[in-house]
């Protein structure tokens, strides 16, 4: 089971994601641009680094559902390799099976 504290963080991540996702598309937007001058380029990339870090969708993790694992996460489910074998184990995942040879 993951700390509160993590799971927390990671919802303020994903929050300031959502809010800045737009302000960032549009700098890296106008840095890419061609026909941009070097002084407009320039003021985005600034811009784009004085927002916050946790802004960026590189920093979320992806986390189980049920206990906020970050390690080892099935994006199929969205469990981590713990629960997801309970769930096959119990047959509430349709068409898995345990493997046995």
């Amino acid at each position: 089971m993951a700390k509160t504290s993590m799971k927390e963080r990671e919802k303020r991540r994903i929050c300031s994601n959502g809010k800045l996702h737009g302000k960032r598309k549009q700098f890296k937007k106008i840095i890419r641009d061609l026909h941009a001058t070097d002084e407009e380029k320039m003021d985005a990339e600034t811009r784009l680094q004085m927002l916050p870090r946790d802004s960026s969708r590189i920093r979320q993790r992806s986390r189980c559902r049920l206990c906020g694992r970050s390690r080892s996460y099935n994006r199929l489910t969205g469990l981590c390799r713990i629960h997801m074998r309970y769930a096959v184990m119990n047959g509430l995942v349709p068409g898995m099976r345990k493997a046995s040879w």
